[in-house]
């Protein structure tokens, strides 16, 4: 017996490896069991998986159908049966538009601003007071404003307007009203163009609203001021002037901005607020052809897009809430000499004068205009359905709404973790890993993409989809599709290998739930109303989870779970493609115009990897329910390398000059006279060149062949003076710091500028105030840099608080109307060294932008030497420099 029991107790190694090889597999079995779905009986699911000839095609036809109704919903401006009972008449606006651009380029200053344009928006304006109807009272008011403020835009500078045009008109009942609603447009306009969108269209806009409200016999509760504002372009002084100076500007409690960062198509709100919801619904309630999203306002005031508006000087100068509206289809021809009349829709035209025709009659007939401040509490989330109708609700209740979404998603994760099934632990580990591998595959396709984009640049080949934005998603978006479905593909073959495809399908959908429901909580925890948004895709992914789990235990990766699949996403994907289309709108005309300094194509690379990103997360799960994605992984990558050789090899030209869809690269063209003075007023250099600047980063690479003069030999080299030793008009030019300067004769303008000190006086408080007089363009930019040792305390510009901007110089851009007297302004300083040459070095560019003085006959030669494909904004200008 002792023997046998020992026989039984001491086995021999084989058989206990034997063993031990054997329970490894039964805890294996049990492993996968528990990861097997089951079905109603509890008996595992056949191993049905999705075949790639049918996965893959059934996925692209769902995303070209969703970009099909994108694409319907956005080139249907007007949708039948939506007019409202509004007598806005286009044809009569588009009358107003082409005599306003007739005129040609309207610069402040020039006669075609201050006296044709005037002249003519007054004789329509007159011609509509005399057909009013009697219950309106319509008065008319021309403003010639001068004053300074400062803002923070563009690294800080300081603005001062001497003498400019507001052209205010105001309805109101016939006993009078006490308070307003403004509709702010500008007639002026950049220059060498007729700015037919930006922003003729909407002043005409304006006038037919007037007209159409003017002959109602409805009456008014408030009254409307429409103000049509003559220097927008030059850094928002019309709209200054008005709102700090203006008696009509204490009537004012709320306000529609009118503006464009393109050409026709549909005007979108773009920014609210701040913080009246009431202004929102009014919009909602009353807007007939409504377009509009808050996560726009929240882009656009992250200060990504580097541009303001009249916006701005209402909201901090006149703390007045208000809506900004602006026309953003077709940017590569906004500012441009292509900016012309015929190129607006008339259907763009009567939908955007519906549309301001409704708002301005409900905000004029609302109890709430009174006193607006009693209704200011907090944000609105805003967003259109396609045109048709605006969901918007306070940002306090979508806040409710996603913390309840989020914690749905996490009671229905931690459950489903619980369960013994799903292995608890093991559940959670794997749940882990699959994040882990997801955010993996996005940091790897970030980095292999934006390779890609910095090679193409490097390579001289920027902006190659810039006319073919096809181009784009071919080289970037295939490339990012790749390698999202490299990674994955990878992680079910070595990390996942035995595991089972159902289990990691299912797996793989509840990363995404958890990937977005973290995003929704980072959202939330911003206070961002874009929040909206990630709440979407949560709600409709955990929809289509319990839509699809009787179908998925029962039967596996069928077909029909594919299309219940799609059919639950369809929201979210719909939704996202609306908005994404906003962004591919907007952003590859904007970085056409970025400057030198930014790579187009790693920013435009960075924005389809995240767009990618976002369509490929609730679609990860189908690579591991698909028995293999080879075909899918080559076609994509031949696609891909295919486009990058064609790329490389300068298959794409990034400009076009097709007179039907033009997309021109812009330049600078600034012929310029330069003269530096000592600390005695003697002249120590004098030159004189053409000076030029590329809009975008390809700088002149394109123009050579054409202009051979035209080289590298010429790039202008930074002197240690004010801005460089160059004319800059705005502080937004230092975008661009490869400019080239081709020597030339000297440009004499016939009214040459005058810049003289006019007194300097020791101040009570230990410092030396100097006082200057100007005289000369109705453009100039003043430069100033105190030397070191010295402090520049204050100056009677702006809000009296000297700034520094670039290499802590100091910016001040000045404009005048007709005219205007010289200009006069004073600074102090503070002197703490002693044995100082000088204390301060003070610039002025003067810039002729219109009339005789603007060309030159080198000017002229050198531009019908570029091809036509270029659009070169051309001027004449002188850069002096004084020490002091």
């Amino acid at each position: 017996m002792e023997s046998g029991a020992a026989v039984r107790r001491f086995r021999t190694g084989s058989e206990w490896a034997s063993s031990g090889a054997r329970t490894e597999r039964r805890e294996e079995e049990k492993a996968e069991k528990r990861r097997l779905p089951r079905g109603a009986t509890g008996s595992p699911v056949p191993r049905v998986l999705l075949r790639e000839a049918l996965a893959l095609p059934l996925l692209l036809l769902f995303l070209l159908g969703l970009h099909a109704l994108v694409h319907l919903s956005l080139r249907q401006l007007l949708f039948p049966g939506a007019l409202s009972a509004s007598t806005f008449n286009a044809v009569a606006a588009r009358v107003y538009l082409e005599h306003v651009t007739g005129i040609g380029p309207r610069l402040v200053g020039s006669p075609a601003n201050e006296v044709l344009t005037v002249n003519y928006l007054l004789e329509q304006i007159e011609q509509i007071k005399a057909a009013s109807s009697k219950v309106h009272r319509l008065s008319v008011d021309v403003q010639r404003p001068t004053g300074t403020f400062s803002l923070d835009f563009l690294g800080g500078f300081a603005s001062y307007y001497d003498n400019i045009t507001n052209i205010a008109v105001k309805l109101e009942p016939r006993g009078g009203a006490q308070h307003a609603v403004l509709a702010n447009c500008h007639f002026d306009s950049v220059a060498n163009t007729p700015g037919a969108s930006d922003d003729a269209v909407s002043c005409a806009v304006m006038l037919e609203v007037l007209n159409a409200l003017s002959r109602s016999s409805e009456t008014l509760q408030h009254a409307i001021i429409f103000l049509f504002n003559g220097a927008e372009e030059n850094i928002l002084q019309a709209s200054h002037g008005f709102i700090t100076q203006h008696p009509w500007a204490k009537l004012v409690r709320a306000f529609i901005n009118l503006e464009a960062a393109g050409v026709g198509g549909k005007e979108l709100v773009f920014q609210t607020g701040p913080e009246n919801p009431w202004l929102v619904q009014a919009y909602v309630s009353a807007a007939v052809h409504p377009f509009a999203s808050v996560t726009a306002q929240e882009v656009f005031q992250s200060g990504i897009i580097p541009s303001e508006t009249d916006f701005r000087i209402y909201r901090d100068f006149g703390n007045i809430p208000g809506i900004d509206l602006a026309f953003i289809e077709n940017g590569y021809i906004y500012h441009t000499k292509y900016d012309t009349p015929d190129r607006i829709l008339t259907d763009s035209i009567q939908r955007a004068g519906d549309n301001i025709l409704c708002v301005l009659k409900y905000l004029a007939t609302s109890d709430k205009l009174a006193n607006p401040s009693e209704y200011r509490h907090g944000n609105t989330v805003f967003f259109d359905i396609f045109g048709l109708f605006v969901i918007a609700y306070p940002a306090h209740v979508g806040t409710v709404m996603n913390y309840i979404v989020a914690t749905v998603t996490i009671l229905y994760l931690g459950k489903k973790a619980a369960q013994s099934k799903y292995g608890g632990i093991s559940y959670m580990k794997d749940l882990l890993f699959g994040i882990g591998i997801v955010l993996l595959s996005w940091f790897t396709t970030l980095c292999m993409v934006l390779i890609i984009a910095v090679f193409v640049s490097l390579t001289g080949y920027s902006l190659s989809w810039y006319t073919h934005f096809y181009v784009s998603i071919c080289l970037y978006g295939a490339a990012a599709v790749t390698k999202i479905i490299l990674v994955h593909t990878l992680a079910k073959r070595w990390f996942f290998m035995n595991m089972n495809a159902h289990y990691l399908g299912e797996l793989f959908f509840d990363v995404s739930l958890i990937v977005w429901c973290f995003g929704l909580i980072i959202f939330i925890q911003k206070g961002l109303c874009s929040a909206y948004f990630m709440s979407i895709w949560v709600l409709f992914s955990l929809l289509t989870k319990l839509g699809t789990h009787r179908e998925f235990t029962q039967k596996g990766a069928t077909v029909r779970f594919v299309l219940i699949n799609l059919l639950g996403m369809f929201v979210p994907y719909l939704h996202t493609l609306y908005l994404e289309w906003a962004v591919f709108e907007m952003f590859p005309p904007i970085l056409g115009r970025s400057g030198s300094e930014i790579p187009p194509d790693v920013v435009l690379a960075s924005i389809i990897v995240g767009c990618t990103m976002v369509l490929s997360t609730s679609f990860v799960h189908f690579v591991y329910l698909t028995k293999s994605m080879k075909k899918t992984l080559l076609m994509l990558t031949s696609l891909s390398a295919v486009t990058l050789i064609l790329v490389c090899s300068g298959a794409f030209f990034p400009y076009s000059s097709d007179s039907a869809n033009p997309k021109p690269k812009r330049i600078f063209l600034q012929h310029t006279t330069r003269t530096f003075h000592d600390l005695d007023g003697n002249v120590v250099k004098r030159d004189s060149g053409i000076w030029i600047n590329s809009f975008d980063y390809t700088g002149i690479s394109h123009i050579t062949p054409h202009v051979p003069e035209i080289n590298d030999t010429v790039q202008a080299e930074c002197e240690d003076v004010p801005f460089c030793g160059f004319p800059w008009f705005l502080p937004a030019q230092f975008f661009i710091r490869k400019n080239w300067y081709l020597p030339a004769p000297e440009a004499l303008p016939s009214k040459p500028t005058h810049f003289r000190l006019i007194s300097k006086e020791q101040m009570p408080w230990d410092s030396t105030r100097l006082t200057f007089e100007i005289t000369g363009p109705s453009h100039m930019s003043l430069y100033m840099r105190a030397h070191e040792g010295v402090l520049l305390s204050s100056w009677s510009l702006g809000d009296g608080v000297p700034v520094a901007g670039f290499r802590e110089d100091y910016f001040v851009f000045y404009s005048h109307g007709l005219q205007a007297p010289p200009w006069q302004f004073w600074i102090e300083l503070k002197v703490n060294k002693e044995d100082l040459t000088g204390i301060i070095a003070v610039a002025v560019a003067s810039h002729y932008l219109f009339g005789k003085d603007q060309y030159s006959p080198q000017l002229e030669a050198l531009e019908q030497k570029l091809p036509e494909w270029i659009f070169p904004s051309s001027w004449v200008c002188t850069y002096d420099l004084f020490v002091f």
